[in-house]
């Protein structure tokens, strides 16, 4: 009788509204309770109970209450839900279909339906589907919801991890649509026979879609005149038909462990643009002379061209004949071992003058899995980056300062690659930071290119990588515009792709840009603006994609190693406040390694975020950057997850000074 009340309802809502709130995050726990997470330093502590009402990450207003001297959260009112749209596994629930989404923090399975012209019937347990959520507790519903508008694939699909990656971020899974046939473009171009000069492709063994061919001439005077040879896909895709705006949409080929799908049909990335050997193709090319000091001149010159490779070359067999002086699989003739002696030179000189002018970063392994035709890991293998990689690398980086220097100077617009270096707003703590560790810096010199610069080379000399790791988190990102501003991080004043036409849209623009250029037009059209901000949420999303599938695949490999206990040894590249998580060297999975498997009595661990330390007893044993050997105690498949701990061991302390330090943490909490 008193349920409907309105005195009573009246009562309650003036009671609530003395009661203080608070706006925050939910951070849920594996225990059922959570936390209202204000700012870094002040969280509220949510019973499960109330966790029933919210999900991890929801933004909510939540009551403040005291109950037996202590604070606790009640959430109560929905400002901004976590999830929307969501992958997950069907779980039948008393024969009532329901959903449990993919998230290590969502664990709880949600109510669900079957959008119109999808038969519940076609749903089995355990199959991955696209569901979204339609009904929240915090909005007067009774509990969740969700709708299920796609099925990804069947439960024990041995491709779930690529299929499922894709559909989480929105990403597609195949190829665009191939054309009945293939007519280049009249795009009024001249375009220069050098099929005569031994062009050569350097690339990975495996490589289709190739894009860039190399033709040097090391000179009398010891200069070297490099022509690059870019393939030329808007030779065949016109500006703003269907065929580009889906190119624009993908943004760039998507690589993933084991496979790739490309940004444009394979009859143009991997045969009529590529670049294969002793086939005629379309290229836009750049021929620049590079001074004995390694300067690039200012004499480039951009054309179109038509090219034959006359040798497709292997990273490794070309590392090892300079590196050993002979491969035993390959030996070039009098021809093509004149152009890698000549490139090899040239990458030499650019080295030394970006080392010494610019920033040069320590190279680190790419790590590729090896997969059998039923997709399991058969081995990870370490590549590393060798001489081959650095020659294609200065010579890609060579052309792509020219093509910004152009475009800057031509137009005063394009597609570039920009860096703002140090964040404004963190500039004092960098200073600070720096000054500290044994620099003689100021804000205004790290405000400059030159400065900047030579910071980082001050970097690379350093004994360890702790002050360079800590540094990067002071950075702004890397982003892409269409104004010619600085690479900071690069140390170069202008930077502008087109190298990767067949892989990434910003270089098609690009090129389109350059062929004005050929054609002598004094004007032409600005990119659109939002094209920066799309391609970098492409990087983005594919960056996330490749990662997720990796996980996926290094739980699969490492599901043996906990009750191998291997020992692995590992580097530290992040410490927050719940322990740190370490790079496998071996293989580069990511383990996390927890304070309470540091040693037993967690309370005597301080994991510090901010200065990227974590003590034991007070002092400090682990820091960003050391190498140190780990065991991996737990493979947590539903989660994709990897947790180790150190094989070094923390003696236990004396039973008053681990009394003395229960009493300290007591007080302080």
């Amino acid at each position: 009788m008193f349920q409907d009340n309105p005195l009573l309802a009246q009562l309650k809502q003036q009671i609530k509204e003395t009661i203080p709130k608070k706006e925050g995050t939910i951070k849920a726990t594996e225990k059922g309770f959570g936390f209202l997470e204000v700012d870094n330093k002040t969280s509220y502590f949510i019973p499960p109970i109330y966790m029933k009402k919210v999900m991890h990450g929801d933004k909510v207003v939540a009551l403040i209450r005291t109950e037996k001297e202590k604070e606790l959260a009640e959430p109560d009112e929905l400002v901004e839900q976590s999830i929307t749209r969501f992958i997950g596994r069907v779980k039948m629930i008393r024969d009532k279909l329901n959903v449990v989404p993919d998230s290590p923090q969502l664990k709880d399975a949600i109510r669900a339906k079957t959008r119109k012209g999808l038969s519940h019937d076609a749903l089995s347990e355990g199959d991955w589907v696209v569901a979204s959520l339609i009904r929240h507790p915090l909005n007067g519903e009774n509990g969740f919801f969700c709708e299920i508008s796609e099925k990804i694939t069947d439960a024990n699909d041995k491709i779930a991890p690529w299929w499922v990656t894709l559909a989480k971020h929105s990403l597609p899974n195949q190829e665009p649509a191939p054309q009945d046939n293939w007519e280049m473009l009249d795009e009024s171009l001249v375009r220069e026979d050098l099929t005569h000069l031994p062009f050569i492709t350097i690339d990975n063994a495996s490589t289709k879609d190739m894009d860039d061919a190399l033709y040097t001439v090391a000179n009398a005077d010891g200069t070297f005149t490099l022509t690059i040879a870019i393939a030329d896909p808007t030779a065949y895709v016109a500006e703003n038909t269907q065929l580009d705006k889906q190119a624009r949409d993908r943004g760039y080929t998507i690589y993933l462990p084991g496979r790739n799908i490309p940004m444009l049909p394979r009859e143009l990335s991997d045969d009529l643009c590529s670049l294969r050997e002793e086939e005629i193709r379309p290229a836009l090319c750049c021929r620049v002379t590079v001074q004995a000091d390694g300067t690039i001149t200012d004499n480039a010159s951009f054309f179109s061209a038509t090219i034959k490779s006359q040798a497709r070359l292997a990273y490794d067999n070309v590392s090892d004949w300079l590196e050993n002086g002979h491969c035993e699989n390959w030996q070039p003739n009098d021809i093509i071992a004149e152009q890698v002696n000549a490139l090899h030179g040239l990458a030499k000189v650019r080295v030394n003058w970006r080392e010494t002018h610019a920033v040069t970063f320590p190279d680190r392994p790419d790590y590729r899995f090896e997969l059998s035709e039923d997709n399991d890991v058969v081995a990870i293998h370490v590549d590393a980056r060798r001489i081959a990689n650095r020659m294609v690398e200065e010579a890609m980086i060579t052309a792509n300062i020219c093509a910004g220097r152009a475009l800057r100077e031509h137009f005063g617009f394009g597609v570039f690659n920009t860096h703002a270096g140090f964040s404004p707003e963190k500039m004092a703590d960098v200073v600070e930071l720096i000054n500290q560790h044994g620099g003689d810096v100021s804000a205004d010199n790290l405000a400059t290119i030159e400065g900047f610069s030579a910071l980082r080379r001050w970097l690379n000399t350093q004994e360890t990588s702790y002050l360079d790791n800590r540094i990067r988190k002071f950075q702004s990102y890397s982003e892409v515009g269409n104004a010619p501003l600085p690479h900071f991080a690069m140390g170069l004043d202008v930077y502008a792709t087109w190298t990767s036409p067949i892989r990434k849209y910003g270089d098609m623009i690009n090129h389109r840009l350059l062929k004005a250029i050929v054609r002598g037009e004094t004007a032409a059209q600005t990119p659109d603006d939002m094209i920066g901000e799309e391609l970098a949420l492409h990087r983005k999303h594919h960056r996330m994609a490749e990662r997720d599938v990796s996980d996926w695949l290094y739980v699969r490999l490492l599901k043996d190693s906990v009750r191998e206990k291997k020992t692995f040894l590992a580097e530290i590249f992040d410490i927050n406040r719940a322990g740190m998580r370490v790079r496998l060297l071996e293989n580069g999975a990511m383990t996390f390694i927890p304070g309470s498997l540091i040693c037993e009595n967690k309370k005597r661990v301080e994991c510090n975020a901010e200065a990227g330390t974590l003590s034991v007893d007070g002092n400090k044993e682990f820091q960003l950057g050391d190498q140190i050997e780990v065991i991996i105690t737990d493979i947590k498949e539903p989660t994709r997850s990897i947790v180790g701990k150190p094989t070094r061991e923390f003696a236990v302390v004396a039973e008053k000074n681990e009394a003395d330090v229960t009493t300290v943490d007591a007080k302080s909490e």
